[in-house]
């Protein structure tokens, strides 16, 4: 009796010690989610459907802007020397001008008061524009010249189009530097910004570097791009017929290689053109038409150097090295 008396007291005595230690121990609970963020959620939610996305603001308009170290950034960012006061002109346009103009006479100042001394970038934008389209014309046929005149032009007009050269701009960070009326700012003036950027660049480092930049960023958009895809040909087969008779080339001859389904909805033809024996292009087609217009394209780029297997064109610092080793020499010589 005495032994079970001790092992209840021993029990009872755990237990108070188990308890004892169960009070020291704090016990917390923790939520990856408040309550109230479901409820607040869905309310911001529903807000967002009745009242739209908020309009876009200017970078300008946000906090933690100085404007005067983003646009001295901006060449640092590039890695080009730009005359910054010049190049703070290239970001000031007519259309702001005439803005902060009207807002002076709204506030009834007089004439002379309310005239806004800043120059806009007018003629940094004609200058701009014209260097751009020489350069690119030029680099255009230093780096196709098997290219007639026409495929040259549709190159050019391609990379001085608005859609290019305003990706580009947005690309670089042009857009949050740019002085307009209207925000977002419009394509024209997006692009009259960048022209006058480039014409400051000219004037800070000397037109090779400014060709230099124009290489790194316009032309590099011509990666992965077609050439029908910039020139719009009506009759390729004719205008390969052309281009092998000024080649002194036999005419082209097409011929069926093979065909899939012919009998279905769906056939698919491939046709081959063959010059004095050898086979110059091949193209696939719904009809043997349309393989035989895709088999000319295909032609024509080998013709003139402008295929997706082409050699890709050096960026290379060697290369650039060079170039100003030749001119220094040119130069001196």
């Amino acid at each position: 009796m005495a032994s079970g008396l001790l092992a209840t007291r021993g029990t009872l005595t755990l237990g108070l010690h188990f308890q004892h230690v169960c009070r020291s121990v704090l016990v917390t609970q923790t939520r990856q989610k408040k309550r109230w963020m479901k409820a607040y959620t869905r309310i911001m939610d529903a807000k967002l459907k009745l009242d739209g996305p908020p309009p876009p603001m200017r970078r300008s308009e946000k906090p933690n802007w100085d404007y005067h170290s983003e646009v001295e950034a901006f060449g640092v960012r590039l890695q080009e020397n730009f005359q910054l006061e010049r190049l703070k002109t290239a970001f000031v346009n007519p259309c702001y001008v005439r803005l902060e103009q009207e807002k002076r006479g709204a506030l009834g100042l007089e004439t002379e008061v309310a005239a806004l001394v800043l120059n806009d970038n007018t003629e940094l934008c004609a200058r701009g524009k014209a260097f751009t389209r020489d350069f690119l014309s030029d680099w255009c046929r230093a780096s196709y010249p098997s290219l007639p005149d026409e495929g040259v032009a549709a190159v050019l007009d391609h990379l001085m189009g608005f859609e290019v050269v305003c990706r580009v701009a947005q690309n670089l960070g042009v857009e949050d530097l740019t002085m307009s009326a209207e925000f977002p700012v419009p394509d024209e003036v997006l692009y009259g910004t960048f022209c006058a950027t480039v014409a400051v660049l000219e004037e800070s480092s000397g037109p090779h570097r400014a060709g230099l930049f124009l290489r790194d960023f316009l032309t590099t958009q011509l990666i992965g791009k077609d050439l029908f895809d910039m020139w719009s040909v009506v009759n390729p087969m004719g205008l390969l017929v052309e281009e092998c008779a000024r080649r002194g080339l036999p005419l082209p001859e097409p011929r069926l290689l093979r065909s899939a389904g012919a009998s279905t909805v769906l056939p698919l033809f491939f046709v081959g053109l063959y010059t004095d024996k050898k086979l110059l292009a091949e193209g696939p087609g719904e009809t043997l038409l349309a393989a035989e217009e895709e088999a000319a394209r295909v032609g024509l780029k080998k013709l003139y150097g402008y295929t997706e297997n082409q050699r890709p064109l050096d960026f290379s610092p060697a290369l650039l090295q060079t170039s100003q080793s030749n001119t220094h020499a040119l130069s001196s010589g």
